[in-house]
């Protein structure tokens, strides 16, 4: 029996090797292929954008990024994901713990919903703010009446911010919470623990590299938003311009030096988050590959 198993296992490792013995030359042009897509499609335009940057100097770039309009793009930009992230991060928690703990009538709706800013477009989204919220929308008249400005305004800005990375968090958490499953939540209950102190010192510490990632990808879709956010701001310079809309007057303008610098610090933003995503991404995966039994030890201890 011993030997037929060790035949058979043989044979399929015999298999394996046939099935991914090419010939070298179809090797070297799949990895021919990917590094030139890689190189004209990822590498270049990035380079691009930091060699017009600095084409005309560093003092060029620093007068550009402290030039009032792009410093209120800036602090704009950074004022939108400060509302979206945060608020993002609780629904998703909530989400995907009502999602992957508990069987409810309407469960497949909520999924559906959460996956929605996925299948409509960031320009008809903001339309949909505009319908609502604009001077001839549903709530127009009573808006202007209590003096509230939300489109051509930084809260019809965080709206739109919030809507289209509404859910990048939650869909980060939602498999890897079923995956994890729900004993080790029963098993702290069983043991004495609340609500709050399950949640604090089992289901966070288990979530907290997706939940990570899930934040990192929601803050770049946040800061990088043109489509949902050109339609509701008005582009009023100084104002209500975020930085890629910035971005873009500057470069139908002709100020190529000062678009590529404040494209660059948007670059810039992007690589480190890559950069944390990819660390975020190791962590979780270096955890998944722990043995489930070293999780455990938190929900004994926490209960006691």
């Amino acid at each position: 029996m011993r030997e037929t198993a060790n035949a058979q296992r043989g044979r399929t490792r015999h298999e394996r090797n046939d099935a991914t013995r090419d010939a070298p030359v179809v090797k070297w042009i799949v990895l021919g292929l990917g590094l030139a897509f890689f190189l004209v499609f990822l590498l270049l335009p990035l380079l691009a954008v930091f060699v017009e940057a600095f084409r005309r100097g560093f003092s060029v770039y620093i007068a550009a990024l402290a030039e009032p309009d792009a410093q209120s793009a800036i602090r704009l930009t950074l004022t939108a994901a400060a509302f979206a992230v945060p608020l993002n991060v609780v629904f998703g928690i909530a989400a995907a713990w009502l999602i992957s703990k508990f069987e409810f009538t309407g469960k497949t709706v909520l999924v559906t919903l959460i996956d929605l800013p996925f299948s409509v477009s960031p320009v008809v989204a903001g339309l949909i703010y505009v319908l609502v919220f604009g001077a001839q929308g549903w709530f127009g008249g009573w808006l202007k009446d209590h003096d509230i400005k939300i489109i051509f305004a930084v809260p019809g800005i965080v709206l739109a911010t919030v809507f289209v990375t509404f859910p990048f968090v939650a869909r980060e958490l939602i498999p890897l919470m079923q995956a994890q499953g729900r004993d080790e939540e029963e098993a702290a209950l069983v043991l004495g623990a609340s609500g709050l102190q399950t949640f604090l010192r089992v289901t966070l510490p288990n979530i907290f590299w997706g939940l990570l990632y899930g934040v990192i990808l929601c803050n770049a879709r946040a800061m990088g938003e043109f489509g949902a956010v050109s339609v509701v701001s008005g582009h009023i310079r100084g104002q209500t311009n975020t930085m890629p809309l910035h971005i873009e007057i500057l470069y139908n303008e002709y100020q190529f030096a000062a678009a590529f610098a404040v494209a660059s610090l948007l670059a810039l933003l992007a690589l480190v988050t890559l950069l944390i995503k990819t660390v975020a991404e190791r962590r979780q995966d270096a955890r998944d590959r722990e043995p489930q039994f070293n999780h455990v030890e938190p929900a004994v201890t926490s209960s006691s």
